[in-house]
């Protein structure tokens, strides 16, 4: 199935057509925006978890609507639907991409959308609902497990982060997020910390990788910032670029955190966004799935591609 966006008025970013929309490109310094937030599409429904293939196109689900999409910027198809209700996705090197059903599971599509299910359940009860993930150099699968989309009374006695090792072994981490819905998740580069976003406090927590699947005590990494008259509000997805910055989103956008913790700005789109991911052919276009629409925002800054077990290059994320 192929759905065909009428193009009004457009602008080209990193070579992909797009509508211009008006959008806060303030940049955050040496990082960017370095021009305009372009929409890539609209008329959907809850988009999320973004996920550049490394061959030209980015894949992202609609959670309602129950598909992941794939798009080169201007043609966007279904790749798959029923899909779960999936919401955070990833690539490994092989092309295979990972993702969290919603449904209770931790799954993987074929190039050809072909779907296993990689992991259902914990101590023999059903997951609550698998939120995002990110993927280790050895393999291994990082995954969150919050209440939403959960049926209730929860499957799971408590919201946790999971780790599935290549072998299939499924162990829960990180239970002190309990009650605190642990969201978006994501690895330092070096993949020495495991960063986690709650949506139930404004504490970005983070874990020492003592081995991978094995953490040590969470710290508090940095607090997001507030919007004006409110506190304590939680954040959602993020990525990570080469340098180890964090780009977590929040109901003020994209807030950049240093490695040290340091905010260093906030990108503003013209809808709130869910999830984050870098890509284009020079890994520095900045996709934000964002409610109706996604989005795409030119920056300095280079994303940071997780290698997968067998050594992903930079050459195998222009496609070469």
């Amino acid at each position: 199935m192929t759905i065909r966006n009428a193009l009004g008025p457009c602008v080209v970013v990193w070579g992909i057509v797009a509508l211009a929309v008006a959008g806060d490109t303030t940049p955050v310094p040496e990082l960017g925006p370095t021009g305009e937030i372009v929409k890539l599409h609209g008329d959907l429904q809850f988009t999320e978890g973004p996920a550049w293939d490394g061959k030209g196109h980015l894949y992202f689900t609609d959670i309602p609507a129950d598909r992941i999409y794939k798009t080169d910027g201007k043609t966007l198809e279904v790749f798959a639907e029923p899909a779960g209700h999936c919401n955070g996705l990833m690539f490994d090197p092989a092309g295979t991409l990972y993702a969290c059903s919603m449904d209770g599971a931790l799954v993987s599509f074929a190039p050809d959308g072909k779907k296993t299910i990689l992991a259902e359940e914990y101590n023999g009860q059903r997951f609550n609902a698998p939120n995002d993930l990110v993927i280790d150099k050895t393999g291994g699968i990082y995954f969150t497990d919050p209440r939403f989309r959960s049926p209730m009374p929860l499957p799971q006695d408590e919201e946790a982060v999971y780790y599935r090792a290549l072998d299939g072994t499924v162990t829960r981490l990180a239970t002190g997020t309990a009650d605190k819905a642990p969201n978006g998740v994501i690895l330092s580069p070096d993949e020495k910390t495991l960063y986690v976003v709650c949506s139930m406090q404004d504490e970005i927590m983070a874990y020492a990788v003592e081995s991978p699947g094995a953490i040590g005590e969470g710290r508090v990494f940095a607090r997001l910032k507030q919007p004006e008259g409110r506190s304590e509000t939680g954040g959602d997805g993020l990525t990570v670029d080469t340098k180890g910055n964090l780009y977590i989103t929040s109901q003020l956008g994209a807030q950049v955190f240093s490695p040290g913790g340091d905010l260093l700005g906030v990108i503003a789109f013209p809808e709130q966004p869910a999830n984050l991911t870098f890509g284009g052919p020079d890994g520095k276009t900045l996709y934000a799935t964002a409610r109706t629409g996604l989005y795409a925002a030119p920056m300095n800054a280079i994303g940071h591609v997780f290698p997968g077990k067998t050594g992903w290059s930079k050459l195998k994320r222009r496609g070469n």
